[in-house]
C-alpha cells in the first residue's frame, strides 16, 4: 500500500488538505503539540510532585503507582472506542473536547481530599489520553504534506515531553512556593485557555461520517507496534512515575532537585522525538528504528539501576531515557501513520496507543511494589528487561517486513 492513496483519502474526509498546511503549519503545529502536552500533563505532575503528594495526602508509593494504573488502565479501554469517535466526527471536535476533560481532570486532582477522589480525577484523565494520538494523527493525515509529516509528527509528539519539562521546572517551582495544589490547578487553567484556542483557530470538521468497519483487536503491522508499545510504556511510566522518588528516597535530592530530573528527561525526550522522527519520515529507515532505540533504553535503564553509587550517571540516565525510550513512541506513531489503513488513521492510532496505555497501568503497579520495599536497583533491572522485550519484538517485526518486500508480497 502507497502513501499516496491513503493520503488523498485523508484529505478527502479530514478536510483542510495541504494547502493550508505552509500558511497555518505553525498555529496547528503548537495547538497539536500542546494537545498532546494536557493530555499526559497529570502523569507528570503526579510523579514531579510525588514527594508532596505522598506527605499531604498520606499515600505510599504503590498507591502513587496505582494512580498511573487507573488513569492509563482506562485510556487503554477507552482508546479503541476513542480512534472511532475521532474517524467519526474529526479532529477539531475531538481536540477541543480533549482539552476540556484534562482540564476537568486536573482542577479535580487539585481539589482531591484523599485517595479515592484523586483516583477517580486520574480516571477521568483516561478520556483526553485516549483522544490525544487519534485526534492529532488524525489532523496532520489531513492537513501536513507527506514529506513533512514525520517532523510535524516529531514536534506533536514532543509535546508529552513539554509536560514533563512544565511539570518537572516551573509547575514543581510553583509547589514549593503556593503548595501542589495551587500548582495543579495551574495547569487547569492552562488548559482552559487551550480549548478555547483550539476552537477559535482549527478548521471546522466535515459533517460527522459513518465510520469504517470497527476493529477492536490489532492485526498485522498495527499488532506488532501494538505489542512493541505495550512493552515500551511499561518500562517508560515506571521511570516517570517513580523517578522523582527515588531521586528524594536514595540519591539524597531536595524536592525541586528530584522534579528537575523529571524535567530533564522531559528535555531529552522533546530533542528524541523531534530529531528520530525526521529519520523515520524515510520508510525504510523507521523499520528499524524501534529495536535500535530500545537499545538505548535498555542502557539508560541499567545506568539507573547503579546510579544509587554513582550519582550524577541518574541525570545521564534521564537524558538516555528521553533520547531512546521517549523517542521510540513518537517513531511508533510515524509508522502508524505511514502503515494505517485507507480512512482508519484514528483507530490504526488508537490501537497502538492502547498498547502503549496499558504497559503505562500494568508498569508502575509492579514497580511501586519493589520502591515500596526500597529495592529500586531490582525495579530499574526489570525496567532494562522490559525495554529488552520491546527491542526483540521490533526486531522481529522489522525482520519479517524485510523479508515481505523482497519478497514483493508487501
Amino acid at each position: 500500500m502507497t502513501a499516496e492513496p491513503r493520503d488523498v483519502r485523508e484529505k478527502a474526509t479530514g478536510g483542510g488538505g495541504s494547502r493550508g498546511a505552509g500558511r497555518g503549519d505553525g498555529a496547528m503545529t503548537a495547538l497539536l503539540t500542546g494537545a498532546m502536552a494536557f493530555s499526559m500533563m497529570q502523569l507528570f505532575l503526579l510523579g514531579a510532585l510525588g514527594p508532596r503528594i505522598v506527605r499531604a495526602l498520606d499515600v505510599s508509593p504503590t498507591v502513587l503507582g496505582l494512580t498511573t494504573t487507573v488513569g492509563f488502565g482506562a485510556a487503554a479501554v477507552l482508546s479503541p472506542l476513542g480512534g472511532r469517535v475521532v474517524d467519526r466526527v474529526g479532529p477539531r471536535r475531538c481536540l477541543v473536547a480533549l482539552l476540556a476533560v484534562a482540564a476537568g481532570a486536573l482542577a479535580l486532582i487539585g481539589s482531591a481530599p484523599g485517595t479515592g477522589f484523586l483516583l477517580a480525577a486520574v480516571a477521568l484523565g483516561g478520556v483526553p489520553q485516549a483522544l490525544a494520538n487519534p485526534a492529532t494523527n488524525k489532523a496532520i493525515l489531513a492537513a501536513v504534506p507527506v514529506e513533512r509529516r514525520g517532523a510535524v509528527t516529531g514536534m506533536k509528539q514532543s509535546g508529552v515531553q513539554l509536560g514533563a519539562f512544565a511539570a518537572g521546572l516551573p509547575l514543581a517551582g510553583l509547589a514549593g512556593a503556593a503548595g501542589w495544589r495551587a500548582a495543579v490547578w495551574t495547569a487547569a487553567g492552562a488548559a482552559v485557555a487551550a480549548a478555547v484556542w483550539a476552537a477559535r483557530t482549527l478548521p471546522a470538521d466535515p459533517a460527522p461520517r459513518s465510520a469504517p468497519p470497527a476493529a477492536w483487536l490489532p492485526r498485522g503491522t498495527i499488532a506488532w507496534l501494538a505489542a512493541f508499545s505495550l512493552l515500551l510504556g511499561c518500562g517508560i511510566a515506571s521511570v516517570n512515575t517513580y523517578l522523582s522518588l527515588y531521586g528524594a528516597e536514595r540519591l539524597g535530592l531536595g524536592p525541586s532537585a528530584a522534579g528537575a530530573l523529571v524535567a530533564v528527561l522531559g528535555v531529552a525526550g522533546i530533542a528524541g522525538r523531534v530529531g528520530w522522527s525526521k529519520v523515520a519520515g524515510v520508510p525504510d529507515r523507521a523499520r528499524w528504528l524501534p529495536a535500535v532505540l530500545a537499545v538505548g533504553a535498555v542502557a539508560a535503564a541499567l545506568l539507573l539501576a547503579v546510579s544509587t553509587h554513582a550519582r550524577p550517571l541518574a541525570w545521564l540516565a534521564a537524558v538516555c531515557v528521553g533520547v531512546f525510550a521517549v523517542a521510540a513512541n513518537a517513531v511508533s506513531m510515524v509508522l502508524v501513520m505511514q502503515r494505517a489503513a485507507p480512512g482508519r488513521a484514528g483507530q490504526d492510532s488508537a490501537l497502538v496507543s492502547a498498547g502503549f496505555f496499558a504497559g503505562f497501568a500494568l508498569g508502575p503497579p509492579l514497580f511501586g511494589v519493589l520502591a515500596s520495599a526500597g529495592r529500586y536497583g531490582t525495579g530499574w533491572l526489570m525496567v532494562a528487561g522490559e525495554f529488552a522485550g520491546a527491542g526483540a519484538v521490533a526486531l522481529v517485526w522489522a525482520a519479517r517486513e524485510r523479508r515481505a518486500v523482497g519478497a514483493g508480497t508487501r
